[in-house]
């Protein structure tokens, strides 16, 4: 990029961080490297006709994509005892943005890093967790209790904001009275929002999203943004909107203005009681959500999972679908018949896949919009040293764009206080044009990362450039589906979910409006109780 490097740090970080930027000496960069295949795998997909095997190989299930939703099929069918299940995948280990990697300090997450622990005792996670051995018990009112050292220890959070980090993601320092009493009010709402129920007793914000009221006085908060939500309810308090827009960025990808209400409120009541208290906390592994994907993976055969298979047609017939696929390694083609197929990936690559949405292509389609992110892995030889609050697994940088970093070793900190370490940080590209956003983040080479990331953590870190060892990065072009407003509750999601004939189903967090790792779990069980009710072997469902 034809940049100077403080109209770089402006460009992906903000003007506040830039300003910050001080003239620097030239230094050697630190050794690393960007890690992901972004460019030269998937868009192979844009080419011309790819090539077609001359032989079919015969399975009863293939499932296409090997992410949480993919495997998370693939596990609901092997518990129901489906032997001939495949699962193939374009990348070279499976986990989508699940994955996770592992050096001599630490393994660490490439994206999702936690679980929120689930507060009801029912649904495929739980079973999951069940079957990890994370759940400890129940208590006293039947719902589910979790393994201590599962639990994220304190301290959990804290914020840099201007020379010093503070306890928490509220910026309590220089509050004003008013700042305040919109908070308690906001937090008033966001209770109130928790306990609502509808005449059938379902939660007005449920997880997964399906169990949740379609009642019209929750689902027309659909139509707003959150940001026009927060205005047409009176609150004016930068703080508290920086918060709100923190937690859209966190986990939509996108800014409060690109949010729908009903999204930004679920982020917020979603794991409540109603009664003022949060889900009994989060559930997190050195390599974060990598760890469930472990999981997933040891209730399959050894060799049910094939990778670098990028699947290019899938063509439903009347006696199952043919899948035509290149060996991504050696450029061999494969080709498929099944006698049912799950279709694990985003709506955007499904367009490519499905043969007839080629000549006759959905309208829903248009209606999924995609943020791009970044992740990078910095390995320090000890500890960043710090100004005020002590280092949090959590670390949030209030004035930069990027939603600061996680320390991959913070559960062992209590044993080890002065490292090695892991930070993982996060980038997520906000902005409203998202096709912008990702040519900008795919431009970007090595060095510009590798000063980005320097940029960010430098004025929360003296000393750091001295304990950097190694940046890895890894770009996410598609990273999770934006919930832009209208999108929850429109008719477009709800098409997106139906199959196609008897054959071909699909399966991603796409389809729940929400990328979390709840959605991914809830749609990958769902198709895989499909494909088991078209194989004659129904059983008791798990959702």
């Amino acid at each position: 990029m034809e940049l100077t490097r403080r109209e770089l740090v402006a460009a992906f970080l903000g003007s506040a961080v830039a300003s910050g930027c001080k003239r620097e000496q030239p230094r050697a960069p630190i050794p690393g490297a960007i890690v992901d295949r972004a460019v030269e795998v998937g868009h192979r997909l844009r080419g011309g006709p790819l090539p077609r095997a001359q032989t079919l190989e015969t399975v009863d299930v293939l499932v296409v994509g090997a992410g949480v939703a993919g495997l998370s099929a693939a596990w609901r069918l092997a518990s129901a005892g489906v032997k001939d299940v495949r699962v193939v995948e374009l990348e070279a280990e499976p986990g989508g943005t699940s994955r996770s990697g592992k050096n001599a300090v630490s393994a660490f997450p490439w994206g999702a890093h936690y679980l929120p622990a689930p507060t009801e005792d029912r649904g495929p996670v739980v079973r999951l967790l069940r079957e990890m051995g994370a759940v400890s018990g129940v208590d006293a009112q039947g719902l589910p209790t979790f393994e201590e050292e599962l639990l994220i220890q304190e301290p959990e959070e804290r914020h840099f904001y201007r020379g010093h980090w503070y306890d928490g993601l509220y910026l309590r320092v220089g509050a004003t009275a008013e700042d305040l009493a919109e908070l308690e009010r906001f937090d008033a709402k966001m209770n109130a929002f928790a306990a609502a129920r509808d005449a059938k007793g379902r939660k007005a914000f449920a997880v997964p999203t399906a169990r949740s009221s379609d009642d019209a006085e929750w689902t027309a908060l659909d139509a707003l943004s959150m940001a026009a939500w927060l205005t047409r309810e009176g609150f004016r308090s930068t703080r508290l909107k920086w918060l709100v827009d923190y937690a859209c960025r966190d986990d939509y990808g996108a800014t409060s203005e690109h949010v729908s209400a009903w999204a930004g409120i679920w982020y917020f009541a979603a794991r409540q009681d109603g009664q003022g208290e949060r889900s009994e906390g989060f559930l997190s592994w050195p390599e974060g959500n990598g760890r469930l994907v472990h999981q997933l993976l040891s209730a399959l055969p050894p060799r049910a999972v094939e990778r670098d298979v990028l699947v290019h047609t899938v063509e439903p017939g009347e006696q199952g679908c043919r899948v035509d696929a290149l060996d991504s390694r050696t450029g061999k083609p494969r080709s498929f018949q099944a006698r049912q197929v799950v279709l694990a990936c985003p709506r955007f690559l499904a367009a490519h896949l499905v043969a007839p949405w080629r000549t006759a292509r959905p309208a829903f389609l248009d209606a999924f919009t995609y943020a791009p992110w970044v992740v990078a892995n910095l390995t320090l030889s000890s500890l960043p040293e710090s100004r005020g609050f002590p280092l949090a697994w959590d670390n949030v940088f209030q004035e930069s764009n990027s939603l600061g970093y996680v320390v991959a070793t913070h559960q062992r900190l209590r044993q080890d206080e002065r490292g090695p370490t892991v930070l993982t940080w996060y980038l997520p590209m906000s902005g409203a044009d998202v096709k912008a956003e990702r040519t900008k983040a795919l431009s970007a080479s090595y060095a510009d990362w590798e000063a980005l990331v320097m940029a960010d953590m430098r004025p929360a870190h003296p000393g750091i450039l001295q304990q950097a060892q190694r940046l890895e990065v890894q770009r996410w072009g598609h990273a999770m589906v934006r919930p832009t407003p209208g999108f929850m509750w429109g008719p477009e999601r709800r098409a997106a979910q139906e199959s196609v004939g008897r054959h071909l189903h699909f399966a991603h967090t796409d389809l729940g409006g929400l990328a979390l790792f709840e959605e991914a779990n809830w749609f990958g069980v769902k198709a895989a109780e499909r494909v088991l009710s078209e194989l004659g072997q129904a059983s008791a469902s798990w959702l």
